[in-house]
């Protein structure tokens, strides 16, 4: 059965069973982030609903956290807030393929355009901690030191002992 959906014997279309609804129609919110591809691990998809990353319906949620058909989820991953509509509540990873029938991206058009101007505007700041300055990084941190130095190398002129 390598397809998802096939016809059985008496030529009815049977699902493959991780697209089943799980637990009457439950599922954890972590599993159901990762099982839809949201997420690239289910650690990743429980970090950032204990970070307070991800709401359901408008409430910061926990990773236990039971979603049923229906509710909208958004999750925020700087600079865009994608947002989500459960059409199946999944708790096994499935194909790429299969998405469309497990969630609805209802994501605004202007999330959108935000993320293309953070993509437009390149690569302006590095974050702290990203690694070695560059070159160029280098020479902006020394011209900006430098000056600020200047008249503090002779020491000679400062005479610290006089008690007068």
């Amino acid at each position: 059965m390598t397809d998802k959906t096939n016809k059985n014997n008496n030529g009815k279309t049977i699902q493959h069973p991780s697209l089943g609804e799980g637990l009457g129609g439950l599922a954890r919110l972590d599993k159901w982030l990762w099982a839809s591809r949201i997420f690239k691990t289910r650690t990743i998809a429980a970090d950032a609903c204990k970070n307070g990353r991800i709401m359901v319906n408008g409430v910061n949620v926990k990773p236990s956290r039971m979603v049923k058909v229906g509710d909208i989820i958004a999750v925020r991953k700087p600079p865009v807030t994608f947002t989500f509509r459960i059409l199946k509540t999944i708790e096994q990873r499935v194909g790429a393929k299969l998405l469309p029938e497990i969630y609805e991206n209802i994501t605004t058009p202007d999330q959108y355009e935000l993320l293309e101007m953070n993509r437009i505007s390149g690569f302006v700041d590095r974050q702290r901690g990203t690694g070695r300055p560059t070159k160029k990084d280098r020479r902006q941190m020394d011209a900006f030191v430098t000056p600020a130095l200047e008249g503090f190398g002779d020491w000679g002129a400062f005479d610290f002992d006089d008690d007068d």
